[in-house]
């Protein structure tokens, strides 16, 4: 089989081994660097959302997770706690180049969410960028909806931010993500 035909095989699993959040933070600088010229401010904000989860993270109520295509790290998710207890925040989704099109972005988001319904959340909000537009269509796939967004300059580029909001009550099944 050429490689060209290798379909990887991709796991997610939970980010407890050790590297793991040093990859976390590591890969978000490099990506968004290469993608979208993005400074290391954002990689600083990453490695603050990352530092918190890691000292401070209830496990009954906040997790990350790792995907894994054929053993190599390829992306994560991170869900935490909100501002009042129904409330999670999907934190950081990333996915590699390399990953996409996989699925791999569909299956952090899914198992997310469904670790947020177990933890008993009624709601999960995220902050994202519009350039972003892969991860924005799986958000909307999962149910999100767009509650408002506003310019910014951040990462040493004009932006616009975007909150989103998933009641956990209603539960579409993602298409034409994949």
């Amino acid at each position: 089989m050429s490689q060209r035909e290798h379909r990887p095989r991709v796991t997610v699993r939970r980010a407890d081994r050790p590297g793991d959040l040093g990859w976390v933070v590591m890969a978000h600088g490099e990506v968004y660097d290469r993608q979208f010229g993005w400074n290391t401010d954002f990689e600083a904000l990453v490695a603050g959302i990352v530092a918190q989860y890691a000292a401070e993270h209830d496990p009954a109520r906040e997790a990350g997770w790792i995907a894994e295509a054929d053993g190599e790290r390829v992306g994560c998710v991170f869900l935490v706690s909100g501002d009042t207890p129904a409330v999670a925040r999907l934190r950081i989704l990333l996915v590699t180049p390399a990953a996409r099109r996989l699925g791999v972005g569909s299956r952090l988001v899914e198992t997310c969410l469904d670790f947020a319904r177990a933890a008993g959340y009624e709601q999960v909000t995220l902050w994202t960028n519009d350039v972003l537009v892969s991860a924005r269509r799986i958000y909307r796939a999962f149910g999100f909806a767009l509650t408002d967004e506003e310019p910014h300059h951040s990462f040493g580029h004009d932006l616009v931010g975007q909150n989103w909001t998933l009641d956990l009550a209603r539960r579409p099944v993602p298409q034409g993500i994949r």
